[in-house]
């Protein structure tokens, strides 16, 4: 899967620029990796491996041989992956205050026809991956694990705002 993290990187800081590279590389080295977002502890989709499809809807079952073939993210969309990985945090940190669990690092959702990741970046913010159902789950939350070491420290309340803005306006 050729990941795509925006209609360029141009005009953004070398750190905006890392974390799109960062990402772009856990989609392409890791199998069965569909669809990859980093969303804000406030839910806001900040990154993500696919964000042309963040305002679009889902595939045409008649759209070209390339679009059809290409695995899609939770209804084709990051924006929904965001959605669902807020969520899902939400839940979890929920779970762990009433059973006194402490902070929440990793949360996973296998079901039939695939997997959901959850993992917590220092800064409050999540990271999530859509995965095939057949996925090395170990191999997905050590690459997960990787990325939120190398950019849990430079997401600062700068980057954050710069990410959202390319994400909403760069386009």
């Amino acid at each position: 899967m050729s990941a795509t993290t925006g209609t360029g990187t141009q005009g953004l800081s070398s750190e905006a620029r890392n974390l799109h590279w960062l990402l772009g590389n856990l989609v392409e080295e890791v199998p069965g990796v569909r669809s990859v977002a980093v969303v804000s502890s406030d839910g806001l989709l900040l990154l993500s491996s696919d964000p042309e499809a963040a305002n679009t809807a889902p595939a045409d079952p008649g759209a070209a041989d390339g679009d059809a073939a290409r695995p899609r993210g939770p209804r084709g969309s990051s924006a929904d992956l965001a959605t669902i990985v807020s969520g899902i945090a939400s839940l979890t940190v929920g779970a762990a205050r009433l059973m006194d669990g402490g902070a929440v690092k990793q949360t996973m959702v296998a079901m039939e026809e695939g997997s959901v990741f959850v993992m917590s970046i220092s800064d409050g913010s999540l990271l999530g991956v859509h995965a095939a159902p057949d996925c090395d789950m170990s191999i997905v939350a050590y690459h997960m694990a990787l990325f939120v070491g190398r950019a849990g420290h430079v997401l600062t309340p700068e980057l954050r705002s710069e990410l959202r803005q390319s994400m909403e306006g760069g386009r």
